[in-house]
């Protein structure tokens, strides 16, 4: 089966407002009747991992979606990619998928919009900038460029800021942002062409297993026995998780962005940028600007509706740390999900209690930056191989005992 047949008429790679979704072809009426490996979740983690396992030379890859390839949270991220983190195992994955997105024109062959205009966290507190003073000397010793700068430096990055109570920032020259669609297509057309099968508008509807192992999986479309299952479910994964007996801690919580109608003049080139306090971002998107903020308020479900009101807040810190942009007009914008973890951490792993149960989920909003490195590992897992990063504190089985890493701040 061809690229075309599987993708249809692809959408040019254009506005993010425009190539949220991806076209495919009508759905499946039956699947493969055995595979190899069966992926559940076609957004950027699942087609990663089938991308990489494909690579590695592993047949039999069945990637079940029960809807469009990246409809649920990868259709709709902000796109940014970063290596600033607080902890040396996730600065690992950012930076290792950092060079991934870089690589992406040759490997797997794909134009992914990548704009490195860094990420600039404005800080407000002694206590923040104290922390994010020691996270740059651990991300320093990885080789992440970040650095502490004034609030001065952070207004010529970024000449909307009012330095007004501005104590400090953090620039990382490194980071930046893509386009999420188009890594989901680059992945799946290259793992198609290598003999992937993507199941698209396909549901699960069961999970069979047999002792310690899972023996098949159901769909609406037709049964799937196979000898591997990997769940990047995303913020569906607990329910996955369930079929097979596997406890998946993950949680759906929406979160909200806009976009500007288009400036005149264009706006200026400008990093990613993020009130660390309130968790307000903006950043360039094609002729006007991005706007997000995540709503402490808002409570877990899977409620997608797009809801203007809460612009609102994002206003409101705005006219105290970008008072231009506090009154722009939005032309629209769109919720999607995070799939968030007790500790903001990810699941990587092998089950310890089904163990042909493999499982990449629970990134909290940072799969879509760690998609390229997490493709990696799960490969490794499957192949038995030792990957780049010990992920051992990131295995489900943690929340039994305790968490292992400290929870990530809840930032983009």
């Amino acid at each position: 089966m061809t690229c075309r047949q599987l993708f249809g008429n692809a959408p040019a790679p254009h506005s993010p407002r425009r190539d949220g979704l991806l076209t495919s072809s009508p759905a499946y009426r039956t699947v493969p009747a055995s595979a190899d490996v069966v992926i559940i979740g076609g957004g950027v983690m699942g087609t990663s991992i089938a991308f990489h396992l494909a690579e590695a030379g592993v047949r039999d890859i069945v990637v079940v979606e029960r809807g469009e390839l990246g409809c649920g949270s990868s259709g709709k991220p902000i796109g940014g990619v970063r290596a600033q983190f607080s902890d040396p195992l996730n600065i690992e994955l950012g930076d290792r998928s950092l060079r991934a997105f870089r690589d992406f024109p040759d490997r797997p062959g794909a134009d992914i919009l990548l704009d490195t205009v860094g990420y600039l966290f404005l800080l407000t507190t002694e206590q923040q900038a104290a922390d994010f003073e020691t996270a740059v000397r651990i991300q320093n010793a990885l080789d992440v460029p970040s650095r502490m700068i004034d609030p001065r430096e952070a207004h010529r990055l970024c000449p909307y800021l009012s330095t007004d109570g501005l104590l400090a920032a953090v620039h990382s020259p490194a980071d930046g942002h893509a386009r999420p669609a188009l890594v989901v297509q680059g992945y799946a057309r290259a793992a198609a062409r290598a003999g992937v099968t993507i199941a698209t508008h396909t549901a699960v509807t069961g999970i069979d297993t047999s002792g310690d192992r899972v023996t098949a999986v159901r769909t609406d479309h037709g049964r799937i026995d196979c000898t591997t299952v990997v769940c990047a479910a995303g913020a569906w994964s607990a329910r996955i998780g369930e079929m097979a007996g596997v406890d998946l801690p993950v949680r759906p919580v929406r979160r909200q962005l806009a976009f500007t109608v288009p400036l005149t003049p264009p706006a200026p080139r400008i990093p990613f940028t993020i009130d660390f306090a309130s968790s307000a971002y903006f950043h360039n998107s094609d002729d006007g600007l991005l706007f997000g903020l995540a709503d402490p308020g808002q409570p877990d479900g899977f409620d997608t509706t797009w809801t203007p009101e809460w612009l609102g807040l994002f206003r409101e810190v705005a006219r105290h740390r970008a008072p231009a942009l506090a009154d722009l007009e939005t032309a629209g914008g769109w919720a999607g999900l995070y799939e968030v973890t007790p500790d903001h951490n990810a699941l990587i792993g092998r089950s310890e209690d089904v163990v042909n149960f493999l499982y990449a989920t629970g990134f909290s909003g940072h799969g879509f930056l760690q998609a390229p490195a997490v493709g990696e590992i799960v490969r490794d897992l499957h192949l038995d191989r030792t990957p780049f990063v010990d992920i051992t504190p990131l295995s489900a089985a943690r929340f039994r005992a305790g968490a292992e890493i400290r929870p990530e701040a809840h930032v983009v």
